[in-house]
This record gives structure tokens, C-alpha cells and sequence, in this order.
């Protein structure tokens, strides 16, 4: 009952607060996290009551499965962009644009964060500033794709960006795997190249192949029906087991075998859409089925944001020039590859962006630098002040950059007048 009735307050806490923003005309992504705070264990929690929202950490954790669920379709959305026919136009750009965008973004922080530790060597450790540098490779796909859905963002720019984030994710994980195999090196003195070089690419490829079989599994199973609800069913069962067979870890000697869900439905999505001719159809249906399960993760989201992080200075100081120097890194990186690539002059110039969101893949990655001790502590509330600000501001500066390219167009007076009679009508 109590699970229940968590799952009821976030959800209709979320679609309230969407109400009570919309005069601040703010994406329903950012009203979402909003109302996770407030009926997080920090806010309306902190009362104990538990009709009142989250009243401790270990709540917000037991809802965890949603968020894994949730980054399932996430990915398999962004992996539908992958059509053969759309990279063979965009390709080139996507893939230059998403290697150079990330590994610049994390220079950028690495040299910010190394002029941090000269004057704090006390605070920040060369560990831990390799650690943060590459965790700023990552963005948040699950924000960047609820804005463009919510405000049906259509245009080269969208066609462009969607691809970059899952690619952007992808060399994250490679370039947060050898950062971290260094720091790690750092702090126990030992050089280990399994954990540097073996396991990310065992990861990396493996989290392809398994994507690819299973959307190859999907597409001859979805032959066996002829209702398009089946259909669906299908697809939505055969997501729920990828994410739960990409949780599969195991070890095979020193070799640690594991799967990023994120790759392996990305790949999901990529191999189904263009090997089923019916998965436009379905995964426009799919979308509309997952709208409150995604709407239930930024709550979840919202309320798993440690707001205790404000009280050491030290960590919001260099959060700040985190933040700041991975957002510079972002649209450098973006600006000059998309130049060098020769892509539109409104591409090139809000690009970047659209690229500062952050959260999912780098909680994932703050958890994995807990190994590094009490080191790790400190680079997880960096990382949680950052993906508040990065929540909050993200979503707004995505669709700002949308706008601005014209890929969100103004709502037109003969819609709003059909809106408007519909009102009335209704009253």
C-alpha cells in the first residue's frame, strides 16, 4: 500500500506542478524535478507523512526499478533515430560532433579542476579531478527527449542532436572507464590495464551485441502477431527483459563482465527500427504508453537530489567551476566540430546548448567512483550539485536553443482559436 500510494503522490504532484508553472511557461521536465524536491526526504518529507511525498532515502531507492525501466524506453527512442536512411545523411556530422563535443567537454574540466587542486590540494585530488573531468562527458537523454517531444521539436537540429546524446553516452562510458582506471592507479599505487583498457571495451561491445540480438529477437516475434496491441505488448515485454538482462554482472578471472542497459536498448532500438518495416507505428504507440512512467522518473528524479550538498562551501565552489567549465567545454566542442563539419550556421551556434543536461549515466558513474573511498564521497555531492543545476536550468536552455534554431515552432492562431472554442464549450 505504501508503494502504491508513493507511486500516486509523485505522479499527481508532477502533473500539478506542471499546472502551477505554466504561466512560467517552463518545460514539463523541470515542473517534474521541482515537485520531486519538494515531496522529497528534504522538503515535505522531512514531516514524515507519508501522503505527503518521500519520507526517507530508502523510499525514493525502493522506486528504483521505475528509473531503470524508464531509461529502457529512453534509450530504445533514441536508438529508433538511428535509421539507416537518416545517417546517411547526418552520419558523418553526428558521429564527429559527438566524439569531439564529449572528449572536449572533459578537457575543459581537467584543466579548470587542475588550477582548482594547485589552490586546494587539500579539497581536490588529481583522482578525483581525472574522475569529474570524465564524468562530464555525459548528458541526459531522458531531458533533451522529453523537451523535444513535449514541444514536438522538428528540424536539422533535432535530427542532429538526438544521435549526438546517444553517442555522447557511448564515449562517456569509454572515456569515464580509463579516467577511472587511472585514478584508481592514483590512489592505490597499483597499475591495473585490465580495468583501464579490457573491461570498457568488453562492456561497450557486449552492450552492442546483446542490443543487436535482442532487437533481431524483437523484429522475428513481432512476425508472430497481426494486431498492432499485440504488437505492442510485445514490444514493451521484450524492453522490460533487455534492461533486466543487461543488469546480468559476473567475473571471469580478473575479466569483470557487465552491460550499460543504455547501450544495449540503444542497439535494441537501432536493429529494430530498421529491420521491422512496422516499428514507426509501434514506437509512436510505445511513446504514448510510457508518458507517466517518464513523467514518474523525473519525480523519482527530483526527490533523489541531495539538497544536504549546500552546506560545504568547498563542494559548491568547485561544483560552480564544474559546471561552468563543462558547459563551456560543451558548446566549444560542439561550435567548432559542427563548423568543421559544415553544418547550418543555427546548428553550429545552438548545438552546444542543447548538450548541458545531466543526470542518469552520471549518477551511474559517482556511484562507481564511490570504489575510490573517501575520496569518492566528494565527487558524488559534486556531481549530485551539478545534476541539480543541470536538471533545473537544462531542460529551459534546450528549448530556448530549439526555439531560437526554429525547430520549436509558436503555437498558430487557428490552433489556438480550436483550443479556445474547446475551453468554452467545455465550461
Amino acid at each position: 500500500m505504501n508503494t502504491l500510494l508513493t507511486v500516486s503522490v509523485a505522479l499527481l504532484a508532477g502533473l500539478l506542478m506542471t499546472r502551477a508553472f505554466k504561466p512560467f511557461k517552463l518545460p514539463d521536465v523541470t515542473a517534474y524535478l521541482i515537485a520531486g524536491v519538494l515531496i522529497g526526504p528534504f522538503c515535505l518529507g522531512a514531516l514524515n507523512i507519508s501522503f505527503l511525498g518521500f519520507t526517507s532515502r530508502r523510499q525514493v531507492s525502493r522506486l528504483s526499478l521505475v528509473s531503470d525501466v524508464a531509461l529502457g524506453f529512453i534509450a530504445l527512442s533514441i536508438g529508433n533515430e538511428f535509421r539507416l536512411s537518416e545517417l546517411k545523411k547526418i552520419g558523418r556530422q553526428a558521429f564527429t560532433v559527438g566524439i569531439f563535443q564529449a572528449i572536449t567537454a572533459t578537457v575543459f574540466v581537467d584543466l579548470a579542476l587542475l588550477a582548482v587542486h594547485f589552490f586546494m590540494p587539500d579539497k581536490l585530488s588529481l583522482a578525483q579531478l581525472l574522475t569529474l573531468g570524465a564524468i562530464a562527458a555525459a548528458t541526459a537523454p531522458a531531458a533533451t527527449l522529453m523537451v523535444v517531444r513535449q514541444y514536438k521539436a522538428k528540424g536539422p537540429l533535432t535530427d542532429l542532436l538526438l544521435p549526438i546524446v546517444a553517442l555522447d553516452d557511448a564515449v562517456g562510458l569509454i572515456v569515464f572507464a580509463v579516467s577511472f582506471g587511472i585514478a584508481k592507479t592514483m590512489v592505490s599505487g597499483n597499475l591495473d590495464l585490465i580495468s583501464i583498457i579490457v573491461n570498457p571495451v568488453i562492456e561497450i561491445v557486449g552492450s552492442l551485441a546483446l542490443g543487436a540480438v535482442m532487437g533481431f529477437l524483437l523484429t522475428q516475434l513481432e512476425k508472430m502477431f497481426n494486431s498492432n496491441t499485440n504488437r505492442l505488448n510485445m514490444t514493451i515485454a521484450f524492453v522490460f527483459l533487455t534492461v533486466s538482462i543487461s543488469m546480468l554482472s559476473f567475473d571471469i578471472g580478473p575479466v569483470h563482465v557487465g552491460f550499460s542497459s543504455l547501450l544495449v536498448c540503444m542497439m535494441l532500438g537501432t536493429v529494430f527500427c530498421n529491420t521491422c518495416p512496422l516499428s514507426e507505428d509501434l514506437m509512436n504507440a510505445c511513446d504514448k504508453w510510457t508518458s507517466p512512467l517518464l513523467a514518474l522518473f523525473f519525480v523519482i528524479s527530483g526527490a533523489e537530489l541531495d539538497m544536504g550538498v549546500f552546506a560545504d562551501y568547498a563542494i559548491v565552489f568547485i561544483g560552480i567551476v564544474y559546471i561552468i567549465s563543462r558547459c563551456l567545454g560543451k558548446y566549444c566542442g560542439a561550435f567548432i566540430s559542427a563548423k568543421a563539419t559544415k553544418c547550418a550556421p543555427q546548428i553550429s551556434k545552438y548545438l552546444g546548448i542543447t548538450l548541458f543536461p545531466q543526470a542518469g549515466v552520471a549518477l551511474g558513474m559517482c556511484t562507481t567512483a564511490m570504489q575510490l573511498g573517501e575520496q569518492g564521497s566528494l565527487i558524488r555531492n559534486i556531481t549530485l550539485f551539478a545534476i541539480l543545476v543541470y536538471e533545473l536550468v537544462g531542460p529551459l536552455a534546450t528549448r530556448t536553443a530549439l526555439t531560437a534554431a526554429g525547430d520549436i515552432q509558436p503555437m498558430s492562431d487557428e490552433v489556438k482559436n480550436r483550443r479556445s472554442i474547446k475551453l468554452k464549450k467545455a465550461k
